[in-house]
């Protein structure tokens, strides 16, 4: 799937991803707290499927969504994308970002830590 997907459309995707298939009514009333009605949600599970993050299957007078792709892949577009846009395509100077704003914790410089290790072997 190579088109982006929208925060509203990302809060679909969710849903779905904890658990599918479900029906246009199941993922809005999982999704009761953002206040969006049946219509809407219908509309995004459109858009999600035209796009081809998720598949269909009728069920009488209804449709079931479940994901086409999981959740990695979509991640993995979407941070190449900010890394691209806003680091110029590398990853180092986002975690310097991160880093200089006091947003890492220890526990995810360790993790980092470890990452870095487990790379250079």
């Amino acid at each position: 799937m190579s088109e982006r997907i929208s925060e509203a459309e990302w809060q679909v995707m969710e849903v779905l991803w904890t658990q599918h298939p479900l029906t246009a009514q199941d993922v809005a009333v999982r999704l009761q707290p953002t206040g969006w009605g049946l219509t809407t949600v219908k509309t995004l599970l459109s858009r999600l499927a035209a796009k081809g993050a998720l598949t269909t299957t009728e069920d009488g007078r209804r449709y079931l969504y479940a994901p086409a792709v999981d959740r990695a892949a979509i991640a993995a577009g979407e941070s190449r994308r900010l890394v691209d846009r806003l680091f110029g395509g590398r990853p180092a100077p986002l975690v310097a970002h991160l880093a200089e704003r006091g947003e890492l914790s220890s526990a995810d410089i360790a993790e980092l830590e470890a990452l870095i290790r487990e790379l250079k072997q």
